[in-house]
């Protein structure tokens, strides 16, 4: 049995569908990526997996247990770190998190050791004695976290967790999940920062207006979005050659452009992604894909461009995110 089952959950307001029939599991150790539009229903969904709402029908196990039945038992088996959260900002990190495991109902020796050991966890002991109205949003971020695992919860449910972030607290906010899932903790994570999703998350579900539209391992996923990728997509990969790596960039693009056989060019970084024009004759796929790309490979490579990578574009989270869902709302 997985740890968490997801049954048949639906919630509505009035005609408002919020959440539609929705139902998918999680095991321990499991990091799953729910993903969808804003309005999709991702936040009342863990709202109800948090036991904060109750389904209009549907149940939701955790560990065996209904959290629509027995609220009260599951809870301390769980984490729950919404989209929107507060610090006490005259508390100092020690002070924050202390309070909070006085909550959670931890006392004496346990509780000292378990605030420290989380704030090891976090790397928040170098931060202990500030406060936490002088803290970086990343910080604070670790410090939210932090208070989610206190109890030492079975499951944790982050409802983006890494919006806002700069890309360094992203990367350690990934590792830290990472860790997390590595101690046999379930984590359902929600994002909008797919290319994050995809390096940490084992599955995914795809939500949209209240609906489950795909849900399963990534990788069976991206199988399936594979056949909607356009066909004939490269990516080349650029690397810095002492020159600025933008002006590299920006003149690779120019001269992509300049092919009769390049539709398109999306820089991303140091790199470009390159939709191909299909050939007079030619169908989808086949060696045409291989021969344009050696092609402007020489291309590249004779004007000097500094190219280290040059692969067909393989389908990612955000493919599998546009082909299943049609960017409506509700």
């Amino acid at each position: 049995m997985s740890l968490l089952e997801v049954k048949n959950l639906s919630r509505f307001y009035g005609p408002l569908k919020a959440v539609n029939d929705v139902s998918f599991s999680l095991e321990a150790g499991q990091i799953l990526g729910f993903i969808g539009p804003n309005g999709a229903g991702k936040s009342t969904t863990m709202r109800i997996l948090a036991t904060l709402d109750v389904p209009t029908t549907g149940d939701v196990l955790l560990d065996g247990k209904s959290a629509v039945d027995h609220p009260d038992v599951v809870r301390p088996l769980l984490g729950y770190m919404p989209d929107r959260y507060g610090t006490y900002e005259d508390m100092t990190v020690h002070e924050f998190l202390d309070f909070f495991a006085r909550a959670y109902r931890l006392k004496g020796p346990e509780r000292v050791k378990r605030v420290e050991s989380v704030m090891e966890f976090a790397g928040l002991v170098p931060l202990k004695d500030k406060l936490t109205s002088a803290l970086s949003k990343g910080m604070k971020q670790r410090v939210a976290l932090g208070r989610t695992l206190l109890h030492d919860p079975k499951l944790l449910i982050l409802d983006e967790p890494a919006d806002g972030l700069d890309p360094r607290a992203r990367i350690e906010l990934r590792e830290l999940l990472k860790a997390l899932a590595a101690q046999g903790k379930a984590v359902l994570i929600s994002s909008h920062i797919l290319t994050e999703l995809s390096e940490i998350c084992d599955a995914c579900a795809i939500i949209e207006q209240g609906k489950l539209l795909a849900t399963g391992p990534v990788s069976e996923i991206l199988a399936r979005t594979a056949g909607a990728l356009p066909s004939g997509e490269l990516e080349v990969t650029l690397f810095s050659s002492g020159a600025p790596l933008e002006a590299a960039v920006a003149a690779a693009e120019r001269l992509l452009l300049e092919q009769p056989l390049v539709k398109a060019v999306v820089p991303q970084g140091r790199t470009l992604r390159v939709r191909l024009e299909l050939a007079a004759g030619e169908v989808p796929g086949g060696l045409w894909v291989d021969e344009a790309a050696a092609r402007l490979l020489k291309l590249l490579v004779q004007s000097g461009a500094p190219v280290c990578a040059m692969a067909a574009r393989q389908p990612d989270l955000e493919d599998a995110f546009l082909s299943v869902t049609k960017g409506k709302v509700q």
